[in-house]
């Protein structure tokens, strides 16, 4: 769908400048996302895998996210070798609905209601990050924090459009369960793409 330079806003790597690529397609379906125009892959072009990483490489920086739309409906092995070899480091935000494919340095799962993720992704996850739209997304955060390995990092996300009426409960959840972090969207908040 896109690619380009920005700074990762959400998670651990938050505040770092990386190299986003965006992919078309995307079969899960969240109602409250805020890229439904990657859904119908068909609308964006087709991109050889050495022509992303050649675009890729002309920035200073070497972290890769992989994003979507949801980027595991596709086989990504192609991918992610070739942006190893060129230094990238690859992270990856799914909703782990799909195999894992690609060489992963980094996996940020983050589960959806709407199809929910494979078990053999919950151990790869470095970090789980769970959208909280209304108070019944805490039990689905537990529930997928005792299905990862211990030294997986736990984020409670504010789903961006109820911040207002969100985040006060993820605030006491955080300070009630501190094994929970919050992250926040700060790209939005800084207008960066």
């Amino acid at each position: 769908m896109e690619q380009f330079a920005t700074i990762q806003g959400e998670g651990v790597y938050q505040g770092e400048a990386a190299y986003f690529v965006r992919l078309g397609g995307c079969d899960v379906g969240c109602v409250w996302c805020d890229v439904k125009e990657s859904w119908d892959a068909s609308q964006h072009p087709i991109l050889h895998v050495d022509d992303i990483v050649a675009q890729a490489s002309q920035h200073p920086c070497r972290l890769a996210v992989i994003t979507g739309g949801e980027p595991l409906m596709y086989n990504l092995n192609p991918l992610t070798n070739a942006l190893q070899k060129q230094g990238f480091r690859t992270h990856i935000e799914t909703s782990g609905a799909h195999p894992v494919t690609g060489q992963w340095d980094w996996i940020c799962l983050s589960p959806k209601k709407f199809k929910y993720p494979l078990e053999e992704i919950r151990p790869l996850a470095n970090e789980l990050k769970v959208v909280i739209y209304n108070k019944s997304d805490f039990k689905w955060a537990e529930t997928y924090a005792a299905k990862v390995s211990p030294n997986c990092q736990l984020f409670l996300q504010p789903e961006y459009s109820r911040f207002d009426q969100v985040m006060p409960s993820i605030v006491q959840y955080a300070k009630k369960f501190p094994k929970w972090k919050i992250s926040l969207q700060i790209h939005k908040y800084m207008d960066i793409p």
